[in-house]
């Protein structure tokens, strides 16, 4: 079975964004039950610790021009889960990911799609849905335009208002 996001970042030619608006995701995910017990990535460690796979498609995915940008829309205070995510979000960085993050306060006024999602080249959209607890039950393709434009209207509001990586601090 093919992974629907690695699909549409290795078709990718200019862009990829990723909406997150949830507080909380797959609350049996291996890696998140270690980090609540302790584990920590550490920068300055050798980069074979904290490296994912995923982030070599990131890697790949740049080098080819592709702009790949993620916003992230909390609650604050934040969730154990957003801290997480906080915490382990620099690889991405490192990887050629630009990360901001919008309070969910300054996002009220911005009309949003009802799921987190992911929009290649402004042309496809690729929503996922959740289950109550965060894990994923779902993912559909759109390309219809009017589709397409309302998620790139409300990814360009957020990211305009959003907060970069390094300068968001968790409330």
């Amino acid at each position: 079975m093919t992974n629907p996001v690695l699909d549409g970042l290795a078709k990718a030619r200019h862009s990829a964004v990723h909406l997150e608006m949830r507080d909380a995701y797959q609350p049996d995910d291996p890696e998140f039950i270690a980090w609540q017990n302790g584990k920590r990535l550490d920068p300055a460690s050798d980069r074979s610790s904290w490296w994912r796979p995923f982030l070599d498609v990131v890697t790949e995915t740049t080098a080819r021009g592709v702009l790949m940008r993620r916003a992230r829309i909390v609650s604050e205070p934040v969730t154990d889960y957003i801290r997480y995510e906080h915490d382990v979000t620099f690889p991405n960085v490192a990887a050629g990911e630009l990360v901001r993050w919008l309070p969910r306060r300054q996002a009220a006024d911005i009309a949003l799609p009802g799921t987190d999602l992911w929009m290649f080249d402004e042309e496809t959209v690729l929503f996922t849905y959740f289950s109550g607890v965060g894990n994923v039950v779902d993912r559909e393709w759109h390309t219809v335009t009017a589709v397409v434009d309302m998620v790139s209207t409300a990814f360009e509001a957020v990211w305009e208002r959003a907060i970069p990586h390094g300068k968001y601090q968790l409330r």
